[in-house]
């Protein structure tokens, strides 16, 4: 990921020093279990133990010779401690290294994530209770159907940011897996103990069905629910995206004093960090699709998803971490115009609540469909400029007040007043985080 959209607490994880520390991690915890195990010499896990850093720039120097970077740094870690040199790597194989560190950097970018996840949550939350009651028209087709609060419609991303959560949460879980059973998973270079006391180390789970590989079912899991998440981003995003349309005008996008919107045309204030977010989430649902197209390999392994996921992996971490970040900034500082929310609401003349009209006829005994045409009939007007608005149009209708008195017909087309589902929509939600 370019360095544009990478967070610094991120990319730290996914550096080269990052990940190479990490598999001095394991050669270290793999060399105290050959001492516990009375396989190799004491003297050799404690010359191990004093190289605390790894020199990359070795590393890249050696791989370029003999093109195998675990290899490479198997040589460079050699001849900074030569008393363990001879016990290093001993029965393992790449994998071994390479995906048990690889598990220990997703299982730590994964906490980022979730944190980050954390705090996107509250902010929707806060705006959530502050817009409890405050009245917009909702929409579907893109076209305005009957009212609702602004707190209700963020209600429901709380709901949907808590359904990542589980699941990044849970796919956190299953690719926190290593294994150090060998070229083949059959432990033939060290026993089973070595494994299990390495992997404790280390703070991971087994991976009991390895070949020389992590099986990446477990890492197209993490990638499926990175993009999950990075799509319902997308999705809110959006819809902050069309109500700043200057036809709808009912939130804005933060905007500073110094900001410029346009190189060309100073009256500007375009979404551009919703846009921004909607773009990663492109990058990031198409890191899933190669996690699932890794999942299948030749054997017991091939190489094939090794270069692959050198670049999907960090990409979606950090995309979806400076996502995150952006988003809980964009809902915090959001701009309401609840003024505009009620605007839009009246510029709608009542039609709005045509289900309130039609049910309280049927509830009165009016046929269903007879009462619909009426109703419909009645919009119709409105909207031709027969009638001023939906209430007036329904008086005018012999038929509708011979069933409904004038002023219900009146407070049923009152679009302004709160739904009264919001309070039941506000009991599933807690008051804070």
């Amino acid at each position: 990921m370019i360095a544009r959209y990478s967070r610094p607490r991120m990319q730290a994880i996914f550096t080269d020093q990052a990940r190479m520390d990490r598999w001095l991690r394991v050669e270290q915890a793999a060399l105290h279990a050959l001492v516990n195990e009375g396989i190799a010499p004491t003297e050799a896990a404690q010359a191990l133990d004093r190289v605390t850093r790894v020199d990359v720039a070795a590393v890249a120097e050696r791989e370029a010779e003999i093109h195998h970077d675990l290899a490479a740094f198997v040589d460079v870690i050699g001849a900074a401690a030569p008393a363990s040199a001879a016990w290093l790597h001993y029965g393992l194989t790449s994998s071994d290294d390479v995906d048990t560190a690889l598990a220990m950097q997703l299982r730590d970018a994964s906490d980022v994530i979730l944190e980050m996840l954390d705090g996107a949550t509250r902010a929707v939350l806060d705006q959530a209770h502050v817009h409890r009651e405050t009245v917009m028209l909702g929409r579907t087709h893109g076209m305005p159907a009957e009212v609702i609060t602004f707190g209700s419609k963020l209600a429901g991303w709380w709901h949907t940011l808590r359904r990542d959560h589980v699941r990044i949460s849970t796919a956190r879980d299953e690719v926190s897996v290593g294994k150090l059973s060998g070229a083949v998973g059959l432990y033939s270079g060290v026993p089973v103990s070595v494994e299990t006391q390495v992997l404790h180390e280390v703070g991971l789970g087994c991976d009991v069905s390895a070949t020389q590989v992590v099986q990446r079912d477990r890492h197209a899991a993490l990638l499926s629910a990175l993009a999950m998440c990075a799509s319902n981003l997308d999705r809110f995003a959006v819809e902050i995206r069309h109500l700043q349309r200057a036809d709808v005008g009912e939130v804005a996008e933060p905007f500073g004093s110094a900001q410029k919107g346009s190189s060309a045309m100073p009256h500007k204030r375009n979404p551009i960090v919703a846009e921004r977010i909607c773009g990663l989430a492109r990058v990031v649902r198409s890191c899933a699709q190669v996690g699932l197209e890794n999942m299948v390999l030749w054997h017991e392994r091939d190489i094939s998803h090794s270069s692959a996921e050198r670049v999907v992996l960090p990409d979606a971490m950090l995309a979806l971490d400076y996502m995150l970040d952006r988003f809980t900034w964009l809902v915090s500082g959001l701009t309401v115009h609840v003024d505009r929310m009620h605007a839009n609401i009246e510029r709608e003349r009542g039609v709005v609540c045509s289900q309130r009209v039609l049910l309280e006829l049927v509830a009165s005994g009016m046929d269903r469909d007879t009462a619909y045409r009426h109703v419909q009939e009645a919009a119709r007007r409105v909207y031709e400029g027969a009638a001023s608005n939906l209430a007036a149009s329904l008086v005018g209708d012999h038929t509708v007040v011979s069933i409904l008195r004038e002023d219900d017909v009146h407070s049923l087309c009152d679009a302004a007043r709160v739904p009264d589902g919001v309070e039941e929509i506000f009991a599933r939600i807690p008051r804070s985080n």
